[in-house]
């Protein structure tokens, strides 16, 4: 998946590297405790070394050399640091470190940095690295600090344990599947907490007993998971817990590169969306490739925009994996017409004006005809209709030949909770109209009912989101509504 990042994320190797910082004082001090404790072969020049940088030299075997910074410098290095706190020199530093090709870091200097060094949480062999591209570094700190309270300190242990069974685990396991499986039983289980308190001996007990099992054929599992409309905000934890989980991610064609970029990185992302008018991705092909992906040991998360059971068809690759002998389990989602109405602080049900709330689908070539008219066209409930867009008309007419009054309120939400959101508001008499004259396309949840007038605007808003339609209703509409 293609995302677009300021700077590309990376781990330097620095050991026995040659490396430049160009500075004597405070900021050029605690580069260098990092850089020294990450094996780097230092060399400091400055025409001012504080005694705390002079003691530190002294302790690392560093190299000082007590002058202004040359072009020269630069000659023979790995990697540069500029912390001089001169802007003209950290100018000077960057543009010759530039035209020979080294990387350079002028600190607290964006502009004159081919690199930057992100906030860090240290567990020994675990590194968490913070950055916001240079633009915050405070935030970055504090996000740092949110992240030390949640890694326990003895982390460090459990990674330095793992790295020295890789071996061991490679022998028992000739397949990358059935290794991770093994890595995650040690990491979810008790062999992780005796690691992480100190415990080794009795880590390795576990870990020995989950080694002897019989490798077996790994059970492939299935989750069906709702993504909700759109926001990735509106993600329910377990949502996410299973994207990070799954090996293999079916995703329908409207579910968000946003939502898609939470998933674990090295999991398989398929699109199995079925666009209008096109045969392939039929529900009966992607039933099949779920009951074939789990079949050989996947954890497959079928990724569903809104809620897999209203409108997803997920009844539907339930009963397939049921019936090939797969375990599946249901995620709930925000479903669209919750979501998108809420976005503009529409009420599906208010006490005065709605005491009930229809979902109702117009998708199919028969959906519409098969529709109760009669009792969806009842006062004082909201009508919510989910892939509606070709069929306005149809809707509108079978709603007012019912019975339901021309002037009730409807709101179409195009997009509703992604950035392109918006609302076009206007009366059941002007809906295929307010269609048109918008230009509304998919996706869009149409709501039909009082509650449909409600709504300020909220944070999710912007004015530019909220469209209305002030032309005079056509003539038949009023013929209509006389009648």
């Amino acid at each position: 998946m293609d995302t677009n990042v300021d700077y590309f994320p990376a781990f330097l190797n620095l050991r026995e590297r040659p490396c430049l910082i160009v500075g004597g004082g405070d900021i050029a001090l605690r580069k260098a405790r990092l850089m020294a404790s990450a094996g780097a072969h230092l060399t400091i020049v400055a025409p001012d070394i504080k005694p705390a940088m002079t003691r530190f030299a002294e302790q690392h075997t560093v190299a000082l050399v007590k002058r202004a910074f040359r072009p020269s410098d630069i000659v023979g290095h790995w990697l540069v640091v500029s912390a001089s706190g001169n802007p003209q020199v950290e100018q000077a530093v960057f543009q010759h470190a530039s035209d020979a090709g080294v990387f350079c870091n002028g600190v607290d200097d964006i502009d004159h940095c081919s690199y930057i060094t992100p906030a860090i949480v240290d567990r020994g062999a675990v590194v968490v690295a913070i950055s916001s591209s240079g633009a915050a570094p405070v935030l970055a700190r504090r996000i740092r600090e949110q992240v030390e309270a949640l890694l326990p300190a003895g982390l460090s242990k459990l990674a330095t344990l793992a790295s020295h069974w890789r071996d061991r685990v490679r022998r028992r396991y000739d397949d990358l599947l059935s290794r991770r499986r093994f890595w995650e039983a040690v990491f979810d289980g008790p062999a992780a907490s005796e690691a992480i308190d100190g415990n080794i001996a009795g880590a390795e007990v576990l870990m020995n007993e989950l080694l002897k099992a019989s490798p077996t054929k790994q059970r492939g599992e299935a989750w069906l998971v709702g993504a909700g409309p759109g926001d990735p905000g509106l993600l329910t934890l377990r949502a996410l817990q299973i994207m990070q989980m799954a090996d293999v991610i079916l995703h329908d064609r409207l579910v968000s590169a946003e939502v898609l970029a939470l998933a674990r990185r090295d999991a398989d992302l398929i699109s199995v969306g079925k666009t209008p008018g096109c045969r392939a991705n039929s529900q009966e092909q992607i039933n099949a490739l779920l009951v074939k992906l789990v079949g050989e040991g996947k954890r497959v998360c079928r990724l569903k925009g809104g809620d897999p059971f209203i409108f997803g068809r997920g009844g539907e690759e339930a009963e397939a994996l049921q019936a090939a002998g797969h375990h599946c389990q249901v995620v709930p989602g925000i479903t669209s017409a919750a979501g998108c109405a809420a976005y503009f602080g529409i009420p599906l049900t208010h006490r005065d004006l709605s005491q009930s709330v229809a979902f109702v689908t117009a998708h199919g070539k028969d959906s519409v005809d098969r529709l109760d008219w009669k009792s969806l066209a009842r006062d004082k409930q909201t009508l919510a209709f989910y892939m509606a867009v070709k069929r306005f008309s149809s809707l509108m007419n079978n709603l007012i030949d019912n019975g339901r009054a021309v002037d009730t309120p409807v709101a179409i939400i195009e997009k509703g909770t992604t950035p392109e959101q918006r609302i076009v508001r206007g009366t059941l008499g002007q809906l295929t109209l307010l269609a048109e004259a918008h230009r509304i396309s998919a996706p869009a949840m149409l709501i039909v009912g009082e509650v449909a007038a409600l709504g300020a605007s909220t944070q999710q808003e912007g004015p530019h989101f909220t469209e209305k339609y002030d032309k005079p209703v056509p003539r038949i509409e009023k013929e209509r509504q006389s009648k």
